[in-house]
């Protein structure tokens, strides 16, 4: 557990680095270094960290819904710009991950055992179903705004005739 000093003992967060192969469509495969975050402040979410580059300072980031993952190693699970799925390949059990956005599409092949030894590990540090214990509702609805103070109304013109 890491500590923030003020608070005491708050949960660590999850991290593995593995290597994705990305399929082309030529159906072959190029390896693709990336690490799996999970941040119990966030408890609902993991990310994807792609490094681009052999020095690792650039990255690109995906972040989606953990429960989005854990079903897609199951069966079919996502709509949209993440879908996951399990599949099984010559290198043995794999899950497949399609990435979506406006600048192009990826189709990357994840190890089975990893992504299910990662979400193992944050449902550790917070077991499915007790997310909502995580939130932080009243700083999530000042940040939303619905905690923001009351503006003043303004006033009516027409009530300003008074003593006319």
């Amino acid at each position: 557990m890491e500590s923030d000093g003020a608070d005491g003992p708050r949960p660590a967060t999850v991290g593995v680095e593995t290597v994705l192969r990305l399929l082309t469509p030529d159906a072959t495969g190029m390896p693709v270094r990336c690490g799996l975050h999970y941040d119990p402040a966030d408890p609902y979410a993991v990310q994807v960290r792609f490094h681009l580059g052999r020095r690792s300072v650039e990255m690109v980031s995906w972040s989606f819904a953990r429960e989005l993952l854990a079903a897609g190693l199951e069966g079919p699970s996502g709509l949209g710009d993440v879908r996951i799925w399990p599949w099984h390949t010559s290198h043995g059990d794999s899950v497949a991950m399609a990435l979506t956005s406006p600048d192009g599409q990826a189709l990357l092949e994840a190890p089975r055992a990893t992504l299910a030894a990662f979400l193992q590990d944050t449902y550790d540090v917070v077991p499915a179903g007790r997310e909502s214990e995580r939130l932080d509702l009243d700083a999530d609805a000042w940040l939303s705004g619905h905690l923001l103070p009351d503006k003043p109304d303004k006033p009516d013109p027409d009530d300003d005739q008074e003593g006319r």
